[in-house]
């Protein structure tokens, strides 16, 4: 994987952890650990994965609600 490439891994999971924060507002739904794996980011490659963090039992609720909606 060149670093260009790399680059735009990280950049393009940087825009949908704004996305998807922004749309779990909209839903009165908030991660606060949503954001991105610092384990997939420090590969010599980095490739990254979102991570969504835990929550309480009433916010898993609310996504689940907002999920099957």
């Amino acid at each position: 994987m060149t670093a260009r490439h790399a680059a735009h891994c990280v950049e393009e999971a940087e825009e949908v952890v704004k996305e998807l924060r922004a749309a779990l507002a909209k839903a009165g739904i908030s991660l606060p650990s949503l954001g991105l794996d610092p384990v997939s980011l420090a590969r010599e490659a980095p490739c990254s994965l979102v991570e969504l963090g835990r929550c309480s039992v009433e916010t898993a609720r609310r996504i689940a609600a907002a999920v099957s909606r």
